[in-house]
């Protein structure tokens, strides 16, 4: 997975990515306030999850300490990042911050 991430965060529209783990109570509390985004927002970002205990060389490079963390790429650039449940209105403001 990792030349195909780095090929993903390194494209000019915002990708938000969902670091999570199947045993984490709050990951699924995100997981449907993530697609709410994505059809909120239309296609002006991408949103892909990482799953961490599958990709721990992800999870340490990005230093992942709790999930879910997610973190917004532009160009290959962090443009934010939060650990913790975000709601609906925060990620899409993000999003739409990072577009052009």
């Amino acid at each position: 997975m990792k030349g195909d991430f780095n090929k993903l965060i390194n494209s000019e529209k915002p990708v938000l990515v969902d670091f999570y783990a199947e045993w984490c109570g709050p990951c699924k509390m995100q997981a449907p306030i993530l697609k709410e985004v994505a059809g909120q927002v239309n296609g002006k970002a991408r949103i892909i999850k990482v799953d961490v205990d599958k990709n721990q060389n992800l999870a340490n490079k990005y230093q992942i300490k709790g999930v879910p963390t997610l973190i917004l790429f532009k160009n290959g650039a962090v443009k934010w990042r939060q650990s913790g449940l975000v709601d609906k209105a925060q990620l899409t403001k993000i999003i739409e911050e990072n577009t052009d």
